[in-house]
């Protein structure tokens, strides 16, 4: 895509609303090494908080207003607990060690999550520290492959899953998200649930 970008003189845009900060202080951007024109930021900047924000390459930053003529404004534009909330993110994330153990931590987790997936005829899609669990045999790697999921059994695993006090994401479309909040103990509880789970 970057290539094709630069061949016809058009922006490459990355949303990283889902992937920013996850499990590289780049984002995908920085993990793939790929540098885009232009980037959406999501609440993971705010720790959560409701915020957004993109940027770019100065040349085209500098067409917004007050420098330029495109202009653009929110009503909640650097809101103070936001940004507080932001900055003790970025504080955190720039922690010596922080992604080295948030990914170590995801690795053995998902690495035990794929063979379970693998006994209960599951398939589980992971990068970093974000995963997801598809219940189809086959790889899921488009949006056809993703309508072909059983849909019913999904529910009735996420379901069960609430009933033992894990809330995993209400959908097979969507990501799970290890955050350096969890701990082995946390992760080993999922393990073990799902796990425990004779038909799903």
């Amino acid at each position: 895509m970057r290539q094709i970008t630069l061949r016809h003189d058009s922006l490459l845009i990355f949303d990283e609303v889902i992937t920013g900060f996850r499990w590289h202080p780049g984002g995908a951007q920085g993990y793939f090494n790929i540098r885009p024109d232009l980037t959406t930021l999501g609440k993971i900047i705010g720790g959560g908080f409701p915020v957004g924000a993109f940027g770019g390459r100065k040349e085209i930053m500098d067409l917004l207003a007050p420098a330029g003529p495109v202009y653009q404004a929110g009503t909640l534009s650097g809101n103070p607990i936001a940004m507080a909330a932001g900055i003790a993110v970025m504080d955190e994330i720039q922690k010596d060690g922080f992604y080295k153990k948030l990914n170590f931590l995801a690795s053995g987790f998902i690495s035990e999550l794929n063979e379970t997936a693998t006994r209960k005829g599951l398939v589980v899609n992971s990068v970093g520290a974000m995963f997801s669990i598809f219940f189809k045999k086959i790889p899921v790697k488009n949006y056809n492959d993703l309508k072909s999921c059983d849909h019913e059994a999904f529910a009735r695993f996420y379901r069960r899953m609430l009933q033992k006090n894990i809330y995993l994401s209400p959908a097979q479309g969507e990501a799970n998200f290890i955050s350096a909040a969890h701990t082995s103990v946390i992760l080993g509880t999922v393990l073990k649930a799902i796990n425990g789970l004779e038909r799903i």
